[in-house]
């Protein structure tokens, strides 16, 4: 049985959950999906839907103006799948959307992606957008997905998504419809991105992708064009993370040493032993009891002691008053993000968005998903393998780390990168470590070989394009632009 707070702390800076409820606004049928999206209603839904598809349907409406002021246009609505609804939020390119490529994000409710770090607008205190001149949406049209159901506004009429491979038919069938039913945007180069539990779910969800694609040419359709992943602070596996755990908390690979020496020194010794058991029962041949005890076994000697240091698991630059005898520091600062909760519970925000009333109150503070994917073992699974193969069929892939962070550090995911194997391996592992920068300053180290590039944030924490607007903005664009860091 995994340790709650451990889960609770992988789920705090993404689990914004809600009720689910059945909804019931109006909508406008159209089989054919031709539209100009411009035309769509302010008030009532209009529903996609495509014959390849015909469980499927797509509910949107216009909502431009509330978020971005810069006359760029915006949409929301669900995908239905079956008994499942997925919310989005969508928003033009301000720039020259017919040409610029599409961009999602998704880390469990997007609206903490949307509203905190790097959409088209923040939520003040005052609970009133703001204008965010660093927005990815500056040169890439960008739809963030409540992704799997029950979280965000996202619901089920019955039955959940409990494991990566169960949500990634959900996304697969999401990314598919939403170009079929946009055609304005059919084509274009299609970049997936999140962060931190996506560094889990995102190889298995475009990997789901790639291979739709397959049926998509043998229908005669145009394929999604799948051009690259991008992980932020991504938890790969346990083990990566236990390991460089004594880096992070007993080095100064970020800041100063954090634990009294006997504590390190006993991490330091445990450390092969977890790697032993964890490498045998959960990589070799998976044994879930086996697996399960090993994962234990590293998390209480190597994982849980960072609730001794006094401070924040996101940002060890932060002081953080755990309660005594705590596992994990669930010090996050959830305040900050009180007044996008109200925001979102307005009932004419909600009206506006096309939020069914019967869904509950909008909340930062649940993880019970996270709970859910966790007790089915998905923690125990990694999607290592799928970044493999999307590396051998030419999709890019971009790792970046706030070198502030612990639980889903730098270091580990450096050593997971240079661990990878591909036919590209050695290349990527000689790969010098260089400076990369933004307007003549350092902003962190990179690496780089073909397909694949890992790269850091410096002085950046768990929620990089919160903290570093400019860096992280001027590092996606150039990533975009397939340009070297």
């Amino acid at each position: 049985m995994y340790p709650r707070n451990l889960l609770l702390a992988l789920a705090a800076p993404l689990a914004v959950m809600a009720q689910q409820a059945f909804f019931a606004s109006p909508v406008v049928d159209l089989p054919v999906p031709e539209q100009d999206l411009h035309a769509l209603s302010e008030t009532e839904f209009t529903t996609f839907m495509h014959p390849s598809y015909p469980k499927h349907r797509v509910r949107v409406k216009k909502t431009t103006g509330w978020c971005d002021t810069t006359g760029a246009a915006s949409f929301t609505g669900y995908i239905d799948i079956d008994a499942h609804h997925l919310f989005f939020y969508f928003f033009e390119s301000r720039n020259k959307p017919a040409e610029d490529p599409v961009l999602m994000w998704i880390n469990g409710s997007s609206a903490m992606g949307l509203f905190d770090e790097l959409g088209p607008c923040s939520i003040g205190k005052e609970e009133k957008p703001i204008h965010n001149p660093w927005s990815w949406s500056n040169n890439a049209s960008v739809f963030f997905l409540d992704q799997p159901v029950r979280v965000g506004f996202s619901y089920a009429d019955h039955g959940e998504k409990r494991t990566t491979s169960e949500a990634a038919v959900d996304f697969a069938a999401f990314a598919t419809i939403f170009f079929e039913s946009f055609t304005k945007f059919k084509g274009l180069p299609f970049h997936m991105s999140g962060e931190s539990y996506a560094g889990r779910y995102l190889p298995e969800f475009a990997a789901a992708l790639y291979d739709a694609n397959t049926l998509a040419v043998t229908e005669g359709r145009t394929p999604v064009n799948l051009q690259s992943v991008i992980i932020g602070n991504g938890f790969t596996t346990m083990l990566h993370m236990c390991l460089s755990s004594y880096d992070l908390l007993c080095t100064s690979a970020s800041v100063e040493p954090l634990l009294p020496i006997s504590v390190c020194v006993r991490m330091k010794t445990v450390m092969p032993r977890c790697k032993k058991w964890y490498t045998a029962s959960c990589v070799n041949s998976f044994d879930t009891i086996n697996c399960e005890a090993a994962m234990e076994f590293c998390m209480q000697e190597l994982f849980f002691v960072q609730g001794k240091t006094g401070r924040d698991p996101y940002d060890l630059t932060y002081p953080c008053d755990s309660p005594p005898n705590s596992e994990v520091s669930l010090c996050y600062r959830e305040s900050e993000n009180e007044h996008i909760e109200s925001y979102l519970n307005r009932a004419n925000v909600r009206k506006m968005l096309g939020v069914d009333k019967a869904v509950g109150n909008f909340s930062m503070s649940s993880g019970q998903v996270n709970m859910d994917f966790a007790m089915a073992g998905d923690l125990m699974l990694s999607s290592r393998p799928h970044t493999v193969e999307l590396l051998e069929r030419g999709i890019r892939v971009l790792s970046y780390v706030g070198t502030y962070d612990w639980i889903a550090n730098w270091v580990g995911n450096l050593r997971s990168a240079n661990e990878l194997e591909w036919s590209g391996a050695n290349r990527f592992r000689a790969a010098e470590l260089r400076e990369w920068s933004v307007q003549g300053k350092k902003a962190g180290i990179v690496k780089s070989f073909g397909p694949f590039t890992f790269a850091t944030v410096d002085s950046a924490s768990h929620l990089v394009p919160r903290e570093k607007p400019e860096e992280s903005l001027a590092m996606l664009n150039r990533w975009l632009s397939e340009k070297p860091l």
